[in-house]
C-alpha cells in the first residue's frame, strides 16, 4: 500500500509536470510547521535555479492547478516559494479505511522479500551476575528482534554467551584452591562425575570476582588460571565436566533474570560452540592467501585506500597460537552462514567496540566468509548513567545488579498503585510488574541507542510526559471506553484485516489522530531498516498525545448519533491496536487497568 505522502506527492508532481517543470520538484514531506499546514513542498526553491524564475511564481502556478483536487483540500504558495498543503478530510478517512482492509493485519506494511535475520544480543558472561550495564543490549536487542518478526522475517535471537575465555580458567583455579579434593582435579579419576554442581549460583558469583582480584595481584595465580583455561579448551575431562556445571548453574540464573525483563533467546550459544571449527577456518584463511604474520601473530589486513583514520589489521591468532574474540566472532559468522544462511546479522554491544566490529566485518567480507550482499550491522549503544552523569551505581558506589534495579522499580510502582486505593494485592503486584517493565524499557528505548542517557527513576515511572506508564495509561483509557461501549450493548469491531468505517472528521483533533495513525507502516519499516526502536517510541508518544487531545475534546460515548459513535469506536479500536502492536515490538505489554 502506498504511503500517504507518496500519494500526495503524485498529485503535486503531476501539477509540476503540467506547468512544464520537472515533476521530481513535486516531492512532498511532512510539514516542519504543523501549526501552519500538514504537508509541504519546497520544490519551487530548487526550480528557481533551473528555470530562472522567482520561486514564488513557480509555487503559485502549481498551487493554481491544485485548487480543486481529490486529495488536497488547501494549498497555498508562501514566500519565498513554499507550498503549504492540507489534505481533504474525506480522503483521509478513506485512506485510513483502506489501511485497515490490508489482509495481513499489518496496516499497509510491505515486505517484498522474506529474509532470515540473526540478532546477536545479551552477551552475558557466565559465572557473573547481570548488572545494569547489561540492560541496553538485552532491551534494544529484544526490540529489534520483535520488530523484525513483525515485519515478517524469520528472526533468530542468540545470546552469544562469554563462556570460553580466561574467566573460566579463573573460576576453575579458585575452585581448585578451595576444594582440591574434588574429583575434577584428579587426573587419574575414571568414574562418573557428580550430577550436582559443587557450588551454588551465589557461591559462583562470589568466586569469580575473588579470582579476578587475585589474578591482578598474583602473577603465579594468573599463570595457573591461564593454564587451566588451556586445559579446558584442550578437552581435559575433569575441567570440561566442571565447566558444564558452571554453564548449567549460570544459564539457569541468566534465564530467570532475562525472563524478568521479558527477554527471550532462541539460541543459547557461546564462544565455546565454535571452538572446534576454528582450526579449519584458520587453515582456510591461510590457504586462501588472506593472512600474514606480524610480530609472530597471524593477521588479515583490512585497511582500505579510502580510510582516513588508522585501521589496524584483524588479528586471527596471537603469537602463542591462542585465539581471540576476533577468531571466535569470525568463526561464529562462518557457522551462522553455513547453518542459517542469514541475510542480515545485527550485533548489540557497547559503542566502544565500533572499531572492533568494523575490523571483523571487513575481514569476514574480504575473506568471503560471508557474501557482499549480506548485511552485517553493529549497533553500538551508550551507557546508562545516574543523575550525576556517571555510570549508574548503587548508593554505596557499587555496580547495581539488574535484578535489584527491576525489584526497586516494581516496588516503587506498587506503592504508587496501592496509594489511596483499595486493590487486591496480587493484582497490584502484577500491575506494578507490567508498568515497571514498561518504565524501564521505554526509558531506555526512547533514547537513540548510540547516546548515553540518565536513568531517572522519578521521570521513568511518571504517568505523565514521554514515559512508558503514560503510554500504558493511554491504552488503559482506550480499553475502558471500549469496555463501557460493549457493556452498553455496542459491538467493538475487529481490527485484523477488516475494513473499518471512519467518520469524515469534523474536528481538528479527530483529523490529527487519523493523520497520526497513517504513519504507522512508515514508522515500523523505518525502525526495521535502521534497527532503531527509538523511532517507534517517538511515534507512539505522538499518537498518545493525539488520542488524548481527541479524548478531551470529543464526547465519545455521549454522542447521540449512533453512526457517528460507531466511527469514533472504530477510531479508538484502531488506535488501541496500533499502540498495542508497537509496545509489543518494544518488549512490554499493557494491563487492563492502572
Amino acid at each position: 500500500m502506498k504511503r500517504i505522502v507518496e500519494l500526495i506527492s503524485e498529485e503535486v508532481k503531476t501539477a509540476f509536470n503540467k506547468c512544464r517543470y520537472d515533476e521530481s520538484l513535486g516531492a512532498v514531506s511532512i510539514s516542519n510547521r504543523p501549526d501552519l499546514c500538514q504537508y509541504q513542498c519546497n520544490g519551487a526553491m530548487a526550480g528557481a535555479k533551473l528555470y530562472h524564475k522567482a520561486p514564488i511564481q513557480i509555487a503559485g502556478e502549481v498551487a493554481g492547478l491544485l485548487k480543486d483536487n481529490k486529495v488536497i483540500d488547501t494549498i497555498e504558495a508562501v514566500n519565498p516559494g513554499f507550498l503549504n498543503i492540507n489534505i481533504r478530510r474525506d480522503w483521509l478517512a478513506q485512506y485510513l479505511s483502506d489501511m485497515t482492509a490490508c489482509q495481513d493485519g499489518k496496516l499497509g506494511i510491505e515486505v517484498p522479500v522474506r529474509q532470515t535475520v540473526i540478532v546477536d544480543y545479551g552477551g552475558a558472561n557466565v559465572a557473573k551476575p547481570l548488572h545494569v550495564g547489561h540492560l541496553r543490549s538485552a532491551v534494544i536487542g529484544e526490540s529489534i528482534k520483535r520488530i523484525s518478526r513483525y515485519m515478517g522475517h524469520e528472526t533468530i535471537g542468540d545470546v552469544h554467551l562469554g563462556d570460553w575465555g580466561l574467566q573460566m580458567g579463573l573460576v576453575i583455579t579458585e575452585l581448585k584452591e578451595r576444594k582440591p579434593e574434588l574429583p575434577y582435579f584428579d587426573e587419574d579419576y575414571e568414574g562418573d562425575y557428580p550430577d550436582e554442581a559443587p557450588f551454588t549460583i551465589s557461591e559462583l558469583e562470589e568466586i569469580y570476582p575473588t579470582a579476578s582480584g587475585k589474578s591482578k595481584e598474583d602473577e603465579d595465580y594468573k599463570k595457573r588460571a591461564m593454564e587451566a583455561t588451556a586445559k579446558l579448551q584442550n578437552g581435559v575431562r575433569g575441567y570440561r565436566a566442571l565447566w558444564k556445571h558452571i554453564i548449567n548453574v549460570s544459564v539457569a540464573d541468566l534465564r530467570r533474570n532475562y525472563d524478568s525483563l521479558d527477554v527471550h533467546f532462541d539460541l543459547w550459544k557461546g564462544e565455546s560452540d565454535v571452538h572446534d571449527i576454528i582450526p579449519g577456518m584458520v587453515k582456510y584463511l591461510k590457504d586462501g592467501g588472506y593472512t600474514r604474520v606480524s610480530d609472530g601473530a597471524l593477521v588479515v589486513d583490512v585497511k582500505e585506500e579510502t580510510d582516513t583514520k588508522e585501521m589496524p589489521p584483524c588479528m586471527i591468532l596471537k603469537s602463542d597460537g591462542a585465539s581471540l574474540y576476533n577468531t571466535t566472532d569470525l568463526a561464529t559468522i562462518m557457522d551462522r552462514v553455513k547453518t542459517y544462511d542469514p541475510d542480515r546479522i545485527v550485533y548489540l554491544t557497547d559503542k566502544r567496540q565500533n572499531l572492533y566490529f568494523e575490523q571483523v566485518f571487513r575481514c569476514a567480507r574480504k575473506t568471503h566468509l560471508i557474501d557482499e550482499d549480506k548485511e552485517l550491522i553493529h549497533i553500538g549503544f551508550g551507557t546508562v548513567n545516574g543523575k550525576d552523569g556517571k555510570p549508574f551505581k548503587t548508593r554505596d558506589g557499587g555496580v547495581m545488579r539488574l535484578e535489584y534495579l527491576i525489584s526497586d522499580i516494581n516496588e516503587r510502582m506498587y506503592k504508587r498503585i496501592t496509594e489511596n486505593r483499595e486493590i487486591d494485592e496480587a493484582e497490584a503486584k502484577e500491575i506494578s510488574r507490567i508498568v515497571g517493565l514498561a518504565a524501564i524499557k521505554y526509558g531506555d528505548l526512547s533514547n537513540q541507542a548510540s547516546k548515553d542517557y540518565i536513568f531517572d527513576v522519578d521521570k521513568f515511572t511518571s504517568s505523565e510526559g514521554n514515559t512508558g506508564p503514560y503510554i500504558l495509561y493511554t491504552i488503559v483509557r482506550i480499553k475502558s471506553i471500549l469496555d463501557k461501549y460493549a457493556q452498553a450493548g455496542g459491538t467493538v469491531p475487529e481490527t485484523e484485516g477488516v475494513r473499518l468505517k471512519f467518520n469524515v472528521p469534523d474536528s481538528a483533533s479527530e483529523a490529527d489522530l487519523m493523520l497520526c495513525l497513517t504513519g504507522f507502516a512508515e514508522t515500523i519499516e523505518g525502525a526495521y531498516k535502521e534497527a532503531a526502536p527509538h523511532r517507534i517510541c517517538a511515534y507512539i508518544y505522538s499518537l498518545a498525545n493525539a488520542f488524548n487531545s481527541f479524548y478531551h475534546e470529543v464526547r465519545i460515548l455521549a454522542e447521540e448519533d449512533a453512526e457517528k459513535k460507531e466511527g469514533y469506536i472504530a477510531l479508538l479500536a484502531l488506535t488501541k491496536k496500533v499502540l498495542s502492536d508497537c509496545i509489543d515490538m518494544l518488549g512490554f505489554g499493557a494491563p487492563d487497568r492502572m
